[in-house]
C-alpha cells in the first residue's frame, strides 16, 4: 500500500509541476490574469496534497486500512477539486462550458478535507493497549 500511495504521490507531483510549467508559459499568452490565476490555485492543490500523500505513504503513524482510506479519498479529491478547476479555467480555449460542472469543485474540496479529517481524528485518538 505504501508503495501505491507514494506513486501515486509522485505522478501527482509531476503532472502538477508539468502542469504549473505550462501555465506559466503556454497558458499565460491565451488566458486573462483571473484565469491564470485559477489555473494555478489547481496547480497548488494538487501539488499540496502530493505532498500530504508522500507523507501518509511514508508514516507509520497510520495503519493501512486507514492509508487506504485516505488515498482513495485524496485522489477523487484532486480529481474533483483541481481537475475541474483546470476545466473551468481553459474552458475559453475549448469553446466547452464547463461551468455547470462548477459543482463538482466544492465536492473534491470537502473530499480533501476529509482526507486530512481522518488523518488528524486518527492521530489525536488515545492510543489502544
Amino acid at each position: 500500500m505504501d508503495k501505491k500511495i507514494i506513486s501515486t504521490a509522485a505522478i501527482f507531483g509531476m503532472i502538477a509541476i508539468i502542469l504549473g510549467a505550462f501555465g506559466a508559459h503556454a497558458l499565460k499568452k491565451v488566458l486573462t490574469i483571473e484565469q491564470l490565476t485559477t489555473f494555478e490555485t489547481g496547480v497548488k492543490y494538487q501539488m499540496y496534497h502530493a505532498l500530504f500523500l508522500l507523507f501518509v505513504g511514508t508514516t507509520t503513524l497510520i495503519n493501512q486500512k486507514l492509508k487506504k482510506t485516505i488515498l482513495n479519498l485524496t485522489i477523487i479529491g484532486v480529481l474533483f477539486f483541481s481537475g475541474s478547476i483546470y476545466l473551468l479555467a481553459t474552458s475559453s480555449l475549448t469553446s466547452i462550458n464547463f461551468k455547470p460542472f462548477g459543482f463538482i469543485t466544492p465536492i473534491g474540496g470537502v473530499f480533501l478535507i476529509f482526507s486530512w479529517f481522518l488523518l488528524f481524528f486518527d492521530l489525536i485518538k488515545p492510543l489502544k493497549k
